[in-house]
């Protein structure tokens, strides 16, 4: 096996379902790391460092759509849900939480093959568009997951890193405490915004010289953040 091949972890509890996946991902040429519950899939998530994800929304010991908002939590790599679940609402849900794409059983393997692809271009393109990003002394490496002041790492959360990571895509501009909300913790904590509160004040111990007046993590009143960039 091509050690240099995208590696697939899939959390999916049927073993049937599992050879399928796993022999139709090999004869492509990915890498697969398996899982047959939330509890392994996400030790394997941290242990493996996976390029991709395939989840099954009907886990034996967690909800598919709880498992999907933990991954985003924990990462910002693609999600692909399988599901049996076909109704519109099961997709809006899996998406909400933070799935970037849904397959709907049963699939052909091409469909499966190409889905993957384009998810992986997607990220490929996206860390290519902007590995980095810099203002004054703050740098955050994108494709590293790293955040630097003056030169000088700082040790910040999978959860901080997805927030830095939503304000640095939208740099210059206010991202609204529903969006963050939504995008970090999922569609039904759109209205916790003392989440937010927490989190970017965290945040703003860690990179500000003085977190009472901010001269990166800026508050818009009522409205949400901006991350402040060169000119902006």
């Amino acid at each position: 096996m091509n050690d240099a091949a995208p590696l697939i972890l899939l959390i999916e509890d049927d073993s049937q379902t599992r050879r399928f996946l796993k022999t139709s991902l090999a004869n492509r040429g990915w890498r697969i790391a398996e899982a047959d519950c939330a509890k392994s899939g996400l030790a394997l998530l941290k242990s493996e460092q996976p390029d991709c994800v395939i989840l099954d929304l009907g886990l034996p010991d967690m909800d598919g759509i709880a498992v999907a908002r933990r991954l985003r939590q924990l990462s910002d790599l693609p999600v692909l849900v399988l599901s049996a679940r076909s109704q519109e609402q099961n997709k809006i849900m899996a998406l909400d939480a933070g799935a970037d794409d849904y397959l709907t059983k049963p699939f052909g393997s091409g469909e499966l093959h190409a889905r993957l692809q384009a998810l992986l271009r997607r990220v490929a393109r996206s860390i290519a568009a902007s590995e980095t990003f810099e203002t004054g002394q703050l740098k955050i490496d994108l494709a590293r997951r790293k955040v630097f002041i003056a030169g000088n790492e700082v040790r910040i959360t999978p959860i901080e890193f997805r927030l830095l990571g939503i304000l640095v895509r939208h740099a210059g501009l206010v991202v609204t405490h529903r969006q963050l909300l939504g995008e970090v913790w999922g569609a039904e904590h759109i209205h916790d915004q003392h989440y937010l509160r927490i989190y970017m004040g965290q945040l703003r111990h860690k990179l500000e010289v003085n977190p009472a007046r901010p001269r990166y993590l800026l508050t818009e009143v009522g409205v949400g953040y901006r991350l402040a960039a060169d000119g902006s």
